[in-house]
This record gives C-alpha cells, structure tokens and sequence, in this order.
C-alpha cells in the first residue's frame, strides 16, 4: 500500500523539523546531561519552561502542585474557540544508578559517579522529539493559517508513574481533541508501529514509612519504662521493620504474580537506616514499590497484601507505619481512529535510519567489548515499520485471551479523557551475536550519542507534527476519533464506561528522592561519587 498524500501543511511541518535538526540535536545532548531523577528534575523542567516562553507559548510552571511539572498553551487564534486544541507532552526523568556519559565505552558523566542518574529509555530524546514535533506544528499552523491550539504539558517522574495521574485529577487533559503519546521502542514487536488493541495496563505505587519513636515499651509486659542501661531489651526499630517487610513481601511474586503477561512488583529502599552510633534503634526507614498489573482489581488485591506484611512487621518491631501513594495509574484505553491517524503519518514519514556515521559509533562499541565489528550492527527491525494489527497478533501471542492490557506506563491516564494514540519510533540498538547480551550501558550510550540518537528524534517528530497537522486539518479524523471515544466511555468524561482517576493523593515530593546537591565540590550526587570505588 502506498504512502498516504501528505497535505501542504503536512509537508512544511516536516520540513519545518529538519530546518530545526541541529537545535533538536543540542536541545536532546542538553536533557541527556542532565540526568535527573523522579520529582527532583529541577533544570531539565527549567530548561523547557524558557524555551517554550522563548518560543511564544504561555506556561504554568508547577503544574498540579509539582515544581518540576509544567502546562505550555499556545493558540492560533482565540484560545479555546478558534479550533481544536491538540496535546502532546514531554518526559525528562532519568533513573538512579545508570550514569553514562555520551560514550562509545563505559564511564559517568563528567564529575560524577555511576550510581548518579542516567537515561535509560531514554526519556531525554522523547521529551525533545515531542517538542521537535510541537514547534514543527506550530510553524505550519502560522504559516498556513490553521485556526487552533497546542498544550504540551512536562510530565516528571514518569517512571515511577507520577505526574499524568495527578494531572489528570486536575483537569489538564480535559477539553482537549486528542493527545498524541509517543515513545522510544522499548521491546519487539514494538518497533515503528502504533498500538491498537492491548494498550499498557495499571500501575500502583506506593512508600511505606516506618517510624520507631515510642522504642522505650516494647517488649515489656508490664509497661515499664526500659531501664537506662545498654545492655536491656530494647526495640528492634525501623531498620528490622524495613528489611521484614522486604522478605516477607518477596513472597509475592511466588504467591500472587504469574510469570507471563507482564505482570510485576519492584522495590527500591529510599531512607535507609537512620541508625546511630549508640545502640538506640533506628527511628525512620521507607521502602517503595511499584507493581504493574493489567487491572486495577489485581492492583488492589496486591496492595492488601502488602499493608497486612506492613502491619506485621511494624507489630515485630515496635514500629508504627504510613503508607503514602505515589501513583495510582488506570489501564490504557484503545482508539483506532487515532491509531490510523498516527499510523498514515508514520507510513508518510518512514522509518528511522541510520548513516554510516552511526554504524560507525555501534562498530567502536562492539570492537571494545572485544566483538567482531558488524557490517550492519543495528536490529534489523529499526529501519522498517511494522503494521499496528500486525505487532498485535504477535504481541497477543505471549498474553493469556482474557487479558486486555499489558505492561505499563501512564499515558493510559490520558486516554480517559481524550482520543489518545500511543505509538513508538525505535531507537538505536544493536543486533548481538549468538549467544551475547550487550551490557546495559551500551544502551545507554546510544541513547546519548547524537550519530545515533539524532534519527529517532527527528522520525518522532516529524511523525508527531504530521498527525497534528492532520487532526487540525481534518474534521472527519477528528470526528471520527472522539466518536470513539465517546462509544468505548460511555458517552465520554463521566460516561457509563468511563473510568475516572484513581488520584486521591497530594503529589509525593516529600519523600527523600534520589537527587543532585551542590556541594564545595560543586555539583554531586547524594550518594558522594568522590566516595573510593565510586
């Protein structure tokens, strides 16, 4: 089938992304060397908030009550009544421990240690592809006098599922005609391709906070006071708290979780210890999880579980304890008006591909592992489309019949309240001898190197710019898609069908989340990188 026509305005937003390739290049270097984490994305948010000012859209800073989430609005015309509004969005959190510098070999950043933060997915290329895209809509809406609007939201701590939930609790993606959700291929068949049917599914999370500050009657029947002496009974503490629930809690993936259809349960220990040098208990430590189920329902069940294993272990060690949300995502929502809208551009636009320049950097990597350099060291997949209902059928092949979503990522909050489409362009990865898997820095790497991260960037924003244009120009598309909407809520916002947000929380800034201080040493991370051995 040949590719769709693309209309005038189609045509100058892509062009529109290649008149801006070097800046889109830069601006992805800039976000990648940031390199900060959930909730404490404080320059990577500054970042984009002057550039959009810069480049004439009005922008709430703090959006929702998050300091380092935004809401960017621009309208070409009178806001709100001159045409359909149009959503896209950029993440920029970046992960703990995985600190590469944009290397063909294994090192940190520049004055920093491994276990700062590091882009992984990587987020600093999505969040500057959308906005490649945004500013390349923008442009041809001038130019060709599109009557209309843009909201471009920045959504931190996207991988602990934070902002969207929050945001759209509070109504940011209300009124909107459609959003438009992209991200870098993750895992095959989703490679070039838009989803259709089994979007991601629900995702909880959660700190349990164990505070030990009444240790002086535990463990003694009669009430009395613990006598001032070393060598007397004394509280186990939040330490002891901390580490039976993280046994006890391993249980579950034995117990309750399949091995298949995406199912899991992660942790992360945040405040550790607060021990002293005396033989007082520790007073305060904080365990986060995270599961990723296709429903809510399994979600809640787990979520039991876990508050009866905290309970327990705050009873064994004379403790009380909290639990406070850190995310409460729904299940994605299909839309395949959307879905084709997205799937038309991408047909248009192609692939990715990669020059003998990027070859180039992929074959230096491999010789430093001690591999043969390839002559086409990239996954084949990279460089070709596959078609939506085509990477459903093989990804349904690995997913029991009655599950309808898999895996997760909160974009599915946004489909609960406007046609969304969730497509994904590949990024650079590298094919791998029989037998061999690369280590995770190479990734990493890739991800920061402009030779081979620049074509995705460029691919998702051209891809992102088309299906704007298109959902602004054609009022049958735009239609069509809401129609649906409509049918699969209910009657849309509030319908019968409709599942409203789970967010009944304040967002989670609170807590001591992995970051970045400045020191006499100048910029660091919190755990020390001058640290031997760092």
């Amino acid at each position: 089938m040949s590719a769709p026509k693309l209309t005038a305005a189609q045509t100058d937003a892509l062009a529109a992304v290649d008149a801006r390739a070097s800046d889109l290049s830069d601006w992805c270097a800039t976000i990648f060397d940031f390199g900060e984490t959930a909730w404490r994305e404080y320059r990577s948010a500054e970042w984009y908030v002057a550039r959009l000012r810069a480049e004439g859209f009005t922008v709430e800073e703090g959006s929702a009550g998050m300091p380092t989430a935004f809401c960017a609005d621009w309208s070409n015309g009178e806001a709100g009544k001159d045409g359909p509004v149009i959503g896209m969005y950029g993440e920029y959190d970046a992960v703990p421990g995985n600190c590469q510098a944009a290397s063909t070999r294994r090192e940190p950043r520049a004055g920093l240690g491994y276990q700062a933060g590091g882009h992984t997915d990587p987020h600093s290329g999505l969040g500057i592809g959308a906005l490649g895209g945004l500013l390349a809509t923008k442009a041809a809406m001038e130019k060709h006098g599109i009557k209309g609007g843009l909201r471009f939201t920045g959504e931190p701590a996207e991988k602990v599922r934070g902002s969207k939930p929050i945001h759209a609790a509070k109504g940011y993606y209300d009124g909107l005609a459609a959003i438009l959700s992209f991200h870098p291929f993750y895992m095959l068949p989703m490679c070039n391709t838009v989803r259709w049917d089994t979007h991601c599914g629900a995702a909880y999370a959660m700190v349990y906070r164990f505070i030990c500050d009444a240790p002086e009657g535990w463990g003694r029947a009669d009430g009395a006071p613990i006598p001032q002496s070393h060598s007397a009974v004394r509280a186990p503490g939040a330490n002891d708290a901390l580490m039976i629930m993280y046994q006890s809690s391993k249980a579950l993936r034995e117990a309750m979780l399949p091995h298949q259809g995406g199912w899991s349960v992660s942790e992360a220990i945040l405040t550790a210890g607060q021990a002293t040098a005396d033989n007082l208990p520790a007073g305060l430590a904080e365990i986060q999880y995270m599961m990723r189920t296709p429903t809510v329902a399994m979600a809640e069940q787990i979520t039991a579980v876990l508050d009866r294993n905290a309970e327990a272990a705050a009873m064994m060690s004379g403790c009380r304890w909290e639990r406070h949300w850190v995310c409460k995502s729904r299940p994605g929502l299909a839309n395949h008006a959307m879905a084709r809208v997205v799937w038309d551009a991408m047909r248009a636009v192609g692939a990715p591909r990669w020059n003998e320049d990027a070859r180039a950097v992929a074959r230096e990597i491999q010789s430093g592992l001690g591999l043969d350099p390839m002559e086409a060291p990239f996954i084949e997949e990279m460089e070709r489309l596959i078609e939506p209902e085509t990477a459903e059928a093989i990804l349904r092949r690995d997913l029991p019949p009655s599950q309808a979503n898999s895996t997760s990522d909160d974009y599915t909050d946004m489909c609960w309240h406007a046609p969304t489409a969730r497509f994904y362009i590949a990024r650079p990865a590298l094919r791998a001898p029989a037998g061999y898997a690369y280590p995770n820095w190479v990734m990493n790497a890739l991800g920061g190197i402009p030779a081979t991260i620049d074509p995705m960037v460029r691919t998702a924003a051209k891809v992102l710019a088309a299906s704007a244009v298109r959902l602004l120009e054609d009022g049958a598309a735009r239609d069509a898609a809401m129609a649906e909407f409509r049918d699969r809520t209910g009657g849309g916002i509030g319908g019968s069908t409709w599942t409203p947000p789970l967010c009944d929380y304040d967002p989670p800034i609170h807590f001591r989340w992995p970051e970045y201080i400045e020191t006499p040493r100048g910029r660091d991370w919190w755990i020390p990188s001058a640290m031997p051995g760092a």
